[in-house]
């Protein structure tokens, strides 16, 4: 996949079939954008995704509550999901004076050659947040530009957006945040030592420090995938702060993956929260830890092997 980053001077090679919004979770909402544009490919068109850096509501002061998905997680699924050029549009000043007509023009038509655009119906772009998809529809037959409008979707009674699966993600309900994600929560990071107080006690675990800007959900065990070097594992995870042996420390993530015994320091790991198990809790001491360890990490084994159970029957 070609990132296109921190530039304004860039311009594409062929038509694309672009997509284009804040992409903040990547939910069953922007799969759908996405499959349009993946889509297009079979008639020639390069699948083109296109966000901005940072979001618009970073920018213009309207704070953000936490990431859903990291930059690095954001094109880690675009690549995986088939999109062949990922353009992350810097937002500044100047550019957030562009009028959404010229912007239309110059970046859309011009630079990308768009012979498909695909957008929600909540888009805004440009000066004072004036374009949407009328003034796509509109331009497009002027430039010979395919505009397609996708309608929100909806679960529970309610639409799905970033804002809903915030709510779901701090109560700590994995298994509806993977319904709205289309696939499970997702934490990724380079594998740092750790205290090796697991390798000590007999279990050994993975550690990845957490993007101070990543959204957690509440802090204790959950039930996991691990993905390293193109491999999954099934594993248990702590999420917090390990109060029984490091007080203060930052949030993050200590894996403990069944069935795994080499060295992966220094490589990036996906964990992949599936089911909260139990609050992360300070124990009295190291004694009492392993005694909580040895009922955890036998429940996780027990209940991956129901999974796998339930895939092959």
């Amino acid at each position: 996949m070609e990132i296109i980053a921190n530039t304004l001077d860039f311009e594409i090679e062929g038509r694309t079939a672009i997509a284009i919004g804040k992409f903040d979770g990547i939910h069953v909402g922007h799969r759908k954008l996405l499959t349009e544009i993946t889509d297009a490919k079979k008639d020639g068109l390069l699948a083109c995704v296109f966000t901005f850096d940072p979001p618009a509501s970073v920018f213009f002061g309207g704070g953000c509550q936490g990431e859903l998905t990291t930059r690095e997680e954001k094109r880690q699924i675009f690549e995986q999901l088939g999109v062949d050029v990922l353009v992350e549009f810097p937002l500044n000043r100047e550019t957030a004076a562009t009028s959404p007509e010229q912007f239309v023009l110059e970046y859309l038509h011009e630079r990308l050659h768009a012979g498909l655009v695909v957008a929600g119906t909540d888009l805004s772009f440009g000066a004072g947040g004036r374009g949407n998809t009328a003034l796509l529809q509109v331009m497009g037959k002027q430039l010979d530009m395919d505009v397609k409008t996708i309608d929100k979707v909806r679960m529970e009674g309610r639409e799905v957006s970033s804002t809903y699966i915030r709510e779901l993600l701090l109560r700590g309900d994995m298994p509806m945040v993977t319904r709205l994600l289309g696939a499970p929560y997702r934490i990724c990071g380079k594998i740092v030592h750790g205290n090796h107080i697991g390798h000590t006690i007999g279990f050994p675990t993975a550690n990845i420090v957490v993007d101070r800007e990543k959204l957690m959900p509440p802090y204790g065990v959950y039930f996991t995938k691990a993905f390293c070097n193109g491999r999954v594992w099934p594993a248990i995870s702590n999420v917090g702060v390990k109060p029984t042996v490091e007080a203060g420390a930052r949030c993050g993530v200590e894996t403990h993956l069944y069935g795994f015994g080499e060295d992966i320091y220094g490589e990036e790991l996906t964990v992949e929260l599936v089911q909260f198990v139990r609050p992360e809790r300070k124990f009295d001491g190291l004694t009492d830890l392993i005694a909580q360890l040895e009922k955890d990490v036998p429940a996780g084994g027990s209940f991956w092997k129901q999974e796998k159970m339930k895939k092959l029957l």
